[in-house]
């Protein structure tokens, strides 16, 4: 009597604790259905899917690596300098909740059905979130990429046949090739004369004939590695006029062989014209205060940049950081007439991977006369795992993945 009494209690413990053990399908599902599978699905960014049990069970255990660590989900900037509404990143419960589900033995748990967070009835499979479908979806002709270990710049034109002007709440730009694709950047033609342009190279002399052309946007959208799609708050949008079409400019790597890209471009339509037209701000190289912008070799300088005093009162929506290898940290500051500071971006550890637009939880309102001021770090050393350049040279700005850039993009609204 005394064993089975025994026996039965070790069941009963025993059922117990694996009733706390977290299971795939109750605990582990939801967490990477809201904060992963953004990225990590078939054509995403993320370099594998995590879309079913299956897909994390196989990387459990870097999964619990990752998120410890606070490396993934990736968001580099500072959140206690400023807030964002697309911020992203696991709380102290949820890392617990995957560490405690893979030293349980990863129990895919029961269940599956239709609803939140799955993609079959039944399977247990999870969705991806806010999984839009887009309106308009335009590909670039196939381009053959040449393994000749160069840098290779080139233009395309890409036909949108608009018979009317469209709205755009939300652009999404999709490499056909992730590997060797450096950023792309979309630009809008609206006077129907850029067909020539299509596969030029930026060495090409006759693509002077083509630049002297005003753009109706010369920076629509702007693709560079961990950047996803871009949706703009409601009330606001790009405008795209009727017979207007894409010209793209994309940097290819350099590649040991052949390889062929065909990327292509999602719009998101907005329901209804929009209330306010987004409008693009470039900060570049030329807004640096103490020039030139050269690091020379085995340097770490810093490089300030000033914009302004702004002509209008705007409200921006978003900011887009963007520097190369060398970048280690960047941070950006409004000043308002009266003197008051407004925080735009901070980033403390530069991830050239991971250059995100980052929106603002509510459009930041600069008074005319205000003034924008960035500084940027970087490390051209031979210490600097990063670095290119071994040994490290004097470099300055350029498109190269071994040249160096200083950028902030801004979205905004009058």
């Amino acid at each position: 009597m005394k064993v089975v009494f025994g026996t039965f209690l070790l069941v009963v413990c025993w059922a117990s604790l694996r009733a706390q053990t977290p299971t795939y399908v109750a605990d582990i599902r939801p967490i990477l259905t809201q904060h992963c599978a953004p990225c990590h699905h078939p054509g995403g960014i993320g370099p594998f899917s995590l879309l079913t049990y299956e897909d994390v069970a196989k990387r459990g255990k870097f999964v619990a690596k990752v998120t410890q660590r606070r490396y993934m989900p990736p968001f580099p900037a500072d959140r206690q300098f400023q807030h964002y509404s697309n911020e992203r990143g696991l709380s102290e419960r949820e890392i617990s909740t995957i560490q405690a589900w893979v030293q349980g033995g990863m129990i895919r748990g029961v269940g599956g059905e239709q609803g939140i967070g799955s993609r079959k009835q039944n399977t247990g499979e999870s969705q991806v979130p806010d999984a839009l479908k887009p309106e308009l979806v335009l590909r670039m002709k196939p381009y053959a990429i040449k393994g000749d270990g160069r840098e290779d710049f080139r233009y395309f034109h890409v036909p949108m046949n608009l018979k009317h002007d469209i709205w755009v709440e939300g652009i999404e730009f999709v490499p056909g090739n992730r590997k060797l694709l450096h950023h792309s950047r979309l630009m809008v033609d609206s006077t129907g004369t850029m067909a020539g342009i299509d596969g030029i190279s930026e060495d090409d002399p006759s693509l002077r004939n083509f630049q002297q052309t005003p753009l109706a946007d010369e920076f629509l959208y702007g693709w560079v590695p961990g950047n996803d799609r871009v949706t703009f708050p409601a009330g606001a949008a790009k405008l795209i006029r009727a017979g207007s079409d894409l010209i793209l400019n994309v940097h290819y790597s350099p590649s040991a062989k052949a390889d062929q890209d065909q990327s292509e471009v999602r719009f998101y339509f907005a329901k209804k014209p929009a209330e306010r037209i987004v409008q693009t701000l470039t900060l570049t190289e030329n807004n640096i205060t103490n020039q030139p912008f050269k690091l020379p070799a085995n340097t770490t300088p810093t490089f300030f940049m000033n914009y302004g005093p702004l002509p209008d009162t705007i409200q921006l929506l978003s900011v887009l950081p963007h520097m190369h290898r060398l970048g280690r940290s960047v941070r950006a500051f409004a000043i308002t007439p009266d003197g008051d500071a407004l925080n735009l971006i901070k980033i403390d550890d530069w991830d050239y991977n991971w250059q995100l637009t980052y929106f603002f939880q509510k459009p930041l309102i600069l008074p005319k006369g205000s003034t924008i001021i960035a500084e940027a770090h970087y490390n051209n050393s031979d210490q600097n795992p990063l670095n290119p350049n071994h040994p490290a040279k004097t470099i300055g700005y350029g498109w190269n993945s071994t040249d160096e850039m200083m950028n902030l993009v801004f979205y905004y609204i009058k």
